[in-house]
């Protein structure tokens, strides 16, 4: 007889209490259900079950045995299910967080050309700057840049983005250029709020020794793009990736504070819960931004 079978038998008896239910929740006489513990005993050598007139326990090894069993007989449910998915097209709601200047600058661009390649999938993207606890807040996965703090997140690099010190041309006309890192003690330094630890600037100095700067200055502000823009209009030094300045530092509307320093690069990650198996419409996504971002970073964008 099937092992496999063998197994489920013995397993929905202890489940269920019984041959009679057993039977019932697999479909089968309880005949058969006899027939296929009384083999599988046989085979072990052992009796798992001890049978009364009025219920059916496992024994001593039977309890035993059981465990691993319906160990084996989840994982088996769990590769079947891995196939069935793995062949379903994707459908369903995607529910995505991703940080607002990443996701209005680059995400919403590409959603277009993924909703019509995948028309049974509808996207709900939440544009905010915290961290989002995927599993508790029903997000199906998140767009993250930098460190990944939860290691227990599944994680897929797309791309990567470098981060520079860029101020207007303007503003250095106005108050110089810094020459080295601690000159920018006595410059307007632009502060992104939102962020643990962004009042400081993580710098590394030619000689590669790592330098921290305190960034409180002239202007404080939650997102990115205000920062360029306020970088732009002269008012200070920002510190900031290169998907977000790339333009503007070609248009010579912004320059590099300090063009020696070595540059400092940031993954960009789609990360998602943990699982035996991805769903196909989270696979379908990642897939499609690996591709939409494969030329793209750390200074191109």
């Amino acid at each position: 007889m099937d092992r496999l079978t063998e197994m489920e038998a013995f397993a929905t008896v202890v489940d269920q209490g019984g041959f009679t239910d057993a039977a019932k929740k697999m479909g089968i006489s309880k005949s058969a259900v006899s027939k296929h513990v009384s083999s599988l005993e046989a085979r072990l050598g052992a009796r798992l079950l001890n049978r009364t007139t009025r219920r059916v326990s496992p024994t001593e090894i039977g309890l035993a045995y059981y465990d691993r069993a319906r160990r084996v007989l989840n994982d088996a449910g769990e590769a079947d299910a891995l196939v069935t998915s793995m062949q379903s097209a994707p459908s369903g709601l995607l529910r995505i967080s991703v940080a607002t200047d990443f996701g209005v600058n680059h995400l919403s661009p590409v959603l277009g050309d993924f909703l019509s390649e995948f028309s049974d999938i509808t996207v709900n993207m939440v544009l905010n700057n915290r961290y989002v606890e995927l599993i508790s807040e029903g997000f199906d996965m998140a767009i993250r840049i930098g460190e990944l703090e939860d290691s227990t997140l599944r994680a897929r690099k797309l791309t990567e983005t470098s981060r520079r010190m860029v101020a207007a041309p303007g503003y250095f006309e106005q108050y110089g250029r810094p020459e080295k890192i601690d000159d920018l003690n006595e410059h307007k330094l632009l502060h992104y709020s939102n962020q643990a630890n962004s009042a400081v600037w993580k710098l590394t100095a030619p000689s590669g020794e790592k330098r921290q700067v305190r960034t409180a200055g002239w202007l404080t502000v939650n997102d990115g793009q205000s920062l360029l823009n306020a970088a732009i209009s002269g008012l200070g030094i920002a510190y900031l990736p290169s998907f977000l300045y790339a333009d503007a530092l070609e248009k010579g509307l912004v320059e590099e504070a300090i063009p020696d320093l070595p540059v400092e690069t940031q993954g960009i990650y789609a990360v998602y819960p943990p699982g035996r198996f991805t769903q196909p419409k989270v696979r379908a996504f990642i897939d499609f931004l690996v591709n939409s971002f494969a030329e793209k970073g750390p200074d191109v964008w």
